[in-house]
């Protein structure tokens, strides 16, 4: 049995660090670095791994040029405009806020303060004692102490139970600070799902979110954890919950997606079983996906997400042609699952574009053809 596990551990091991790819009569073999058979990912205009951005899945210039200036002064007054001039129901408001909070638990990780030190994220805190009642910078505090719980503490702990209620009270005022708006009861399923939320009191938080944005793709994803089977619920449950989203999908939302984000909440830690990927269950929520993207505005916030996880999928069931399709568009961003999962986005990343590339080479393909 030791052996078994041994030869299983090695063949996981092999897959997860295959650098570089060539072909040889159709077949992916592995070469080193600078192989002169080695698929060139820059052959095709693909970003370095090195310049690749971790920190959005897709493009929002608006965004970065507001983080530049809030990061480098330290004064919170353009993300308070940016998120004042934000559509409260749309997906872009839950993303922007998000990545605001985000940058502003990264500062405090770096730089946690001293005696002769000011913490990091300390915009942040001026923004909420300046401007209490902007409903904006209640929602990103709110998110800011949510992520604080799920990066600084273990669930189950009383710190981690702490933070998360402090989260939840933050929710409630962003909450009245803005009735119609959709994202602090978005932040809040972040938070029912630290703090054990019973199935009904979910779903009384889940219905609030409906009043207010029923097609919401980010609400939906987060809900979908609450439901998945390493947290409140089970496979049954979340592969329901998403193929209800999808149902009542109407033409050119990316809800009909959801099924494939299920699919991922369950993989198997360790797949033995030949053809996974090209399973029937793993095959129809690819399509529903593709469905979805050909579908969608091509302006829609959620698009690149949806792409990213097709890429892994579309890699891990060598369609190698879709694969390098859905590059094309997603590629220079990797801020969006599965890449965020990894303790570096940008080398996950590369290895499954380095994986699209050689098997789309290996299948005939070019740079030329691509573009054709």
């Amino acid at each position: 049995m030791a052996i078994l596990w041994t030869l299983m551990a090695l063949l996981l091991l092999s897959f997860a660090l295959l650098p570089l790819l060539r072909r040889r009569r159709g077949v992916i073999e592995r070469v080193h670095p600078g192989h002169p058979d080695a698929a060139d990912p820059a052959d095709y205009g693909f970003v370095r791994e090195e310049d690749l951005d971790v920190r959005l899945p897709g493009p929002d210039q608006d965004l970065l040029d507001v983080l530049d200036v809030v990061q480098r002064t330290q004064d919170h007054r353009a993300a308070a405009q940016l998120l004042a001039g934000t559509e409260i129901t749309g997906e872009v408001r839950w993303q922007r806020v998000q990545a605001f909070a985000g940058a502003a638990a990264l500062e405090l990780q770096q730089r946690p303060g001293g005696v002769s030190e000011t913490p990091g994220g300390q915009w942040l805190r001026v923004w909420r004692a300046e401007q209490p009642k902007d409903a904006g910078g209640a929602a990103v505090h709110a998110e800011f102490l949510a992520q604080q719980a799920w990066r600084t503490s273990t669930p189950g702990t009383d710190d981690f139970r702490i933070i998360m209620e402090e989260a939840r009270d933050a929710c409630g005022q962003a909450a009245l600070l803005s009735p119609g708006d959709p994202v602090p009861y978005v932040i809040e399923l972040s938070v029912a799902r630290g703090l054990n939320y019973s199935q009904a009191e979910f779903e009384k938080l889940w219905l609030k979110i409906l009043d207010r944005a029923p097609t919401h793709m980010g609400a939906h994803l987060a809900a979908l954890h609450y439901w998945c089977e390493k947290w409140h619920g089970s496979r049954e449950l979340a592969y329901s919950f998403a193929e209800a989203a999808a149902a009542r999908a109407p033409q050119g939302s990316l809800l009909a997606a959801m099924p494939l984000f299920a699919v991922f909440e369950h993989l198997p830690e360790v797949n033995l079983v030949a053809g996974f990927y090209q399973s029937e269950v793993v095959t129809k929520a690819v399509h529903g996906a593709l469905h979805a993207v050909h579908t969608a505005r091509q302006d829609d916030p959620m698009l690149a997400h949806v792409r990213h996880l097709l890429v892994f999928f579309l890699v891990r069931s060598e369609r190698w042609s879709e694969a390098m399709g859905e590059l094309m568009n997603v590629d220079g961003h990797v801020g969006a699952l599965p890449w965020t999962l990894s303790a570096n986005p940008a080398a996950e990343f590369a290895l499954y574009r380095a994986l699209a590339v050689a098997g789309y080479e290996a299948n005939g393909g070019s740079p030329a053809t691509l573009r054709s």
